[in-house]
């Protein structure tokens, strides 16, 4: 009798393991007269629909469960038509930059004036107890010319602030960049490289050290733990109302077009 051959057994490998499928769909949705894009995205984690307005006023984001129905995505932006005309009106007037218009340079309203010189600088000036903010230049670049302006200054103040507060903390900061970024106001990378958005400078003055005590903070905790919280707190005693100054007004920063 021959021993009984046996074929060895194939193990199958452990099927990789399937990632969430999304979908998202950009439309059009009026608010009250004024046209804005609307990206809807599908989550298979998501329980509810969720909606917010972007940074700036210029855009909708809309969550939903996989496989809703398309009457119950309509149904509920129609409810919600009133609230975003309120959220929305907030941006209203305030983004435009133009000759005596309003911009504000750490916390202080300026007007807007034109030199009328097509050279020169652009300075900020107190006239007859006024803040003015005077731009050279021409009227086609008034945007571009405060934006300039205002990234100086910032990279100014961040250049003091931060390395003072790196100093308290004992850490170095390796580089500091300077952009124009809507979904976060700064960002510290593992490296020590730091990332602030300029549009800070339109702040007070110590909601401006509050973001820069913020990142050097990540520079000794990664994270958003209570270590976190109290260095925070112990570089800037001012975070709290300055976290609520940027909930409060933040947006409105973003929503001002420099182009």
């Amino acid at each position: 009798m021959f021993p009984l051959l046996l074929k060895p057994v194939r193990r199958k490998k452990p099927a990789a393991p399937v990632k969430p499928v999304t979908k998202t769909v950009v439309k059009t949705l009026t608010v009250d007269g004024r046209a804005l894009p609307l990206t809807i995205r599908q989550n298979p984690r998501a329980t509810r629909m969720t909606l917010r307005i972007e940074p700036g006023g210029r855009a909708l984001k809309m969550t939903i469960p996989t496989g809703l129905p398309e009457r119950e995505i309509t149904q509920f932006l129609d409810r919600h038509q009133a609230w975003l005309a309120s959220r929305l009106a907030r941006f209203s007037g305030e983004s435009v930059l133009e000759e005596g218009g309003i911009i504000f340079v750490r916390g202080v309203a300026h007007r807007i004036e034109r030199t009328g010189r097509l050279r020169g600088v652009t300075e900020s000036v107190v006239v007859d107890d006024e803040a003015v903010l005077r731009v050279s230049g021409a009227s086609e670049h008034l945007g571009r010319r405060i934006a300039d302006f205002l990234k100086k200054e910032a990279r100014r103040d961040l250049e003091q602030l931060a390395p003072a507060h790196a100093l308290n903390v004992g850490r170095r900061i390796k580089s500091m960049t300077l952009r124009d970024t809507r979904s976060r106001w700064g960002s510290c990378a593992v490296d020590g490289a730091l990332n602030f958005s300029w549009r800070i400078v339109m702040a007070p003055p110590y909601v401006i050290d509050y973001l820069a005590a913020h990142e050097v903070a990540h520079l000794k905790e990664m994270n958003h733990g209570p270590n976190f919280w109290a260095l925070c707190e112990r570089l800037c005693p001012h975070t709290a109302d300055a976290r609520h100054w940027l909930k409060r007004n933040g947006t409105l920063l973003h929503a001002i077009d420099f182009t």
